[in-house]
């Protein structure tokens, strides 16, 4: 097993030359922050070549251990709501609901927060609390509120921190609805994904003060915005790049698609725009924007493979496959959903396919509208 003081020295020195780490207050704050105490219940590696995803423990003191915890990387800590890594011998096929972030990602999100000294953060998603300690220890943990969703995940961040002697305010509950007791607070960052900004975020986020949040779909694309607070209560923002990405918090997953509709009914036309379309980050954000309830699958129709968008609220779907070099899409339900694709990627090029980093967010009482 390496040094571990080596291998922290190494990790930062990564994070600087890689532009993550850009000032001097964030770097003496990650010096005083050993990741490896919030990885000690293990972490999961995935196997390689599995089909589907496999994943097995790395348990503290094991091979390969203490150099994960300091690998700029996501270490995946929970399985399936409940499983730990010492929960498991052997391998395990089932979907991680926990993690700890890549620590390059958690960096530049701090940096990109904007802190001044004295700041009051809401941190949603406490995690295995390892950025919420790099908070406290740049900021002072008076100045740290921190919320976990999961009772499990929050007990293991607690006692992570008291090793460290670290003590700032953590709740347990939905970090969807913040924290109105610690409010107003001058920055909002959270360490998971969300369909739409909660109205909670901001009625709780001083005016001129930021909330940096990753937004995405049920598609799988997402990026970095950071809002800012206006006095009418409404918020907005640019997109940061980057393609960030982080698991939905889980009141904003997608619902159980159920029965499937009949997929061999509809209408039937040659597509303007293939389903490849959808491999491609920015253009698949740009369809949920249109879409934003679609859910993307596979499915096997007459002998090949359909790609398949279904609105399971609405029960509109759309079904496409190649066809003699060109694509084919059928469609049923209330809303024709490739049309409505279609369309906003038609205006979205005609604009000439602008970045993601040109995007806006405006968030108003009334819901959330994003633009280019």
């Amino acid at each position: 097993m390496r040094d571990q003081a080596e291998l922290h020295k190494e990790l930062i020195d990564s994070m600087t030359v890689g532009g993550s780490l850009r000032s001097e207050p964030w770097k003496r704050a990650v010096e005083t922050v050993p990741r490896h105490e919030f990885l000690r219940g293990g972490f999961f590696r995935s196997v390689p070549g599995a089909v589907p995803s496999a994943w097995s423990p790395v348990l503290e003191g094991g091979d390969g251990w203490m150099e994960g915890c300091y690998a700029d990387e996501s270490l995946v800590t929970q399985i399936a709501g409940t499983i730990v890594p010492a929960d498991i011998r052997g391998e395990i096929m089932r979907s991680p609901t926990s993690s700890s972030t890549l620590p390059s990602l958690v960096l530049r999100m701090l940096e990109d927060l904007q802190v001044e000294p004295g700041s009051r953060v809401l941190e949603i998603g406490t995690g295995t609390g390892y950025s919420t300690a790099v908070l406290c220890a740049r900021l002072g943990e008076d100045q740290v509120t921190s919320i976990e969703y999961d009772e499990d995940v929050a007990s293991r961040a607690r006692t992570a921190l008291a090793r460290l002697d670290v003590y700032p305010t953590l709740i347990t509950g939905d970090g969807l609805l913040g924290h109105p007791g610690g409010a107003p607070y001058d920055r909002v960052i959270a360490t998971c994904g969300v369909h739409t900004v909660p109205a909670a975020w901001i009625e709780q986020t001083r005016p001129g003060g930021l909330i940096l949040a990753t937004i995405g779909g049920w598609l799988g694309s997402s990026e970095l915005a950071r809002l800012t607070v206006h006095d009418d209560g409404t918020a907005s923002g640019p997109f940061l790049g980057g393609g960030v990405s982080f698991m939905l918090a889980r009141p904003h997953l997608p619902p159980p698609l159920g029965l499937l509709p009949d997929l061999s009914a509809g209408e039937e036309r040659k597509a303007i725009v293939g389903a490849d379309i959808l491999s491609d980050w920015t253009s698949r954000f740009v369809v949920q924007t249109a879409v934003p309830a679609a859910q993307q699958l596979a499915l096997q129709h007459e002998g090949q493979v359909e790609t398949v968008l279904i609105d399971a609220a609405s029960g509109s779907w759309a079904a496409l496959r190649e066809e003699g070099g060109h694509w084919i899409v059928r469609q049923g339900g209330p809303e024709p959903l490739w049309d409505v694709a279609e369309n906003q990627l038609g205006r979205w090029r005609a604009c000439g396919a602008p970045a993601l980093e040109e995007f806006t967010v405006h968030v108003t009482p009334e819901g959330q509208t994003i633009r280019w």
